[in-house]
């Protein structure tokens, strides 16, 4: 059952792990801009052969490869930690990019095999988060539950929109985006406010049988 607000414009971001770069040209003329790529290392190859593509990191940052990320994407969705969080923001003033654009990973199920900031950091983070010149918070983002039916992600869904909806009404300055939604539940995340969704196989068909990594 519906418990939240649709988004009337909804982003999506096709994912492309794995995916070729002669594959990503068809889906470039067919009128998709936004391609999600998991890895930097697989990315870099693809972000060369498709200039006129835009690029958004979905998948876990590493921090010893937060450089070339900064390098390569234009918006970064998994900022899972307040470490990592300063580390991109000291690299875009080495740079001198202008600020890039995050959505905060929030673990809002407490699930401990899911990557994402708590609960008790987010909350007193959010000023320091906020005061770091180099990022553009655009809001937050999560990973579904794996479950049986897309239904089973809606209490995550909705703990993300409630989530957003108390830390904005103390800090307005953190945008209003929630990044939620893969291939196998998006059409719940919009049912309860995502902004961004993170579909690959749904378009893209499915992954190899060794791929496993569940960003889209």
């Amino acid at each position: 059952m519906r418990t939240g607000r649709r988004s009337t414009d909804v982003g999506l971001i096709a994912v492309s792990k794995t995916v070729p770069p002669e594959r990503l040209r068809l889906a470039l003329v067919a009128g998709i801009e936004r391609f999600g790529e998991n890895r930097v290392q697989e990315a870099a190859p693809k972000v060369a052969a498709l200039p006129g593509a835009h690029w958004e990191l979905v998948g876990t940052l590493q921090s010893n490869k937060a450089r070339r990320a900064v390098e390569l994407f234009e918006v970064i969705h998994s900022v899972d930690s307040i470490e990592l969080a300063r580390r991109l923001d000291r690299i875009v003033a080495e740079i001198g990019r202008p600020p890039l654009p995050v959505y905060l990973q929030v673990n809002v199920d407490e699930d401990p095999s899911k990557a994402g900031l708590s609960l008790p950091e987010l909350s007193p983070g959010l000023d320091e988060l906020l005061a770091l010149a180099g990022l553009e918070l655009r809001g937050l983002m999560t990973v579904g539950r794996l479950g049986q039916r897309a239904e089973d992600s809606r209490p995550t869904f909705v703990r993300l929109r409630e989530l957003s909806e108390r830390c904005r009404a103390k800090q307005p300055r953190l945008g209003p985006g929630l990044s939620m939604g893969m291939s196998d539940d998006f059409e719940v995340a919009v049912e309860e406010g995502a902004t961004v969704v993170r579909v690959g196989r749904a378009i893209f068909g499915e992954r190899p049988p060794a791929e496993a990594n569940p960003a889209s």
